[in-house]
């Protein structure tokens, strides 16, 4: 499989009718996975500038414009979140295996959330009655992500990968929080309250993490579909194709 960086961008590219795919994607043969992983490393950076032509958001920052955060004994919300990293991630590895279905992808680096942010309830054991500033910055931050993938005909008979569900493992490495207004009306108990936070930031991570990758996730993973149905399979594989039932 193409990886999916170079996938994305070449879909604009034929979408455009450009006769000239730009320098900055390379075609790889099926499952050449030292191609790939350089493909995509140099295609990341500017994927991630987005492509308004297609649909396809700008990833850096990636918007969040409201999002519940369904956690036990806290009612929680982020509203006009803006995440930032992505653009300098680190592509450690990728691999691409038809037979298996599967395409694979890790990443590390620092991404930064900021936003605001609504909560009622508790951080643990920590009484929060807060409605402000967010911002967390995570250092270090491993990602793996593993797209199981299929065929599927257009209405033409021609094939297009389709994404049928993902998996995702993460380490958040090292998180710091800034939250102001934890508790309306009391500096002082915000204060040892956001002290608290920090002290257990992993724990906090968790819990808090999870919605928000889980969102982002599902976002990018919907907007690889939008591409693989736009492209047939011949036009983005370079030489011939394996056996794919």
């Amino acid at each position: 499989m193409w990886n999916l960086c170079t996938l994305f961008l070449a879909v604009f590219v034929f979408e455009k009718g450009l006769a000239k795919i730009p320098d900055f994607i390379h075609p790889c043969t099926a499952d050449n996975n030292t191609c790939i992983l350089q493909s995509t490393i140099d295609a990341l950076p500017e994927f991630v500038r987005g492509l308004p032509a297609m649909g396809v958001p700008t990833l850096d920052p990636f918007t969040i414009e409201k999002l519940s955060l369904p956690l036990p004994g806290l009612k929680a919300s982020l509203y006009n979140g803006k995440m930032t990293g992505f653009r300098n991630l680190v592509i450690d590895n990728v691999e691409s295996n038809f037979k298996k279905h599967k395409f694979m992808m890790e990443v590390h680096g620092n991404l930064s959330l900021k936003g605001s942010y609504k909560a009622h309830g508790r951080v643990l054991v920590m009484p929060i009655d807060g409605d402000g500033d967010l911002k967390v910055k995570m250092t270090n931050f491993k990602m793996k992500v593993t797209i199981n993938t299929a065929v599927v005909p257009d209405d033409k008979g021609r094939k297009h990968f389709h994404a049928k569900g993902y998996q995702y493992t993460i380490d958040y490495g090292q998180v710091s929080f800034n939250m102001t207004n934890l508790f309306k009306g009391n500096p002082e108990l915000s204060n040892t309250v956001l002290t608290f936070i920090n002290e257990n930031w992993r724990l906090i991570a968790d819990e808090f993490g999870k919605p928000v990758i889980d969102f982002a996730t599902e976002n990018v993973v919907r907007s690889i579909e939008k591409f693989f149905l736009a492209v047939p399979i011949e036009e983005l594989v370079e030489g011939p194709l394996p056996y794919y039932d």
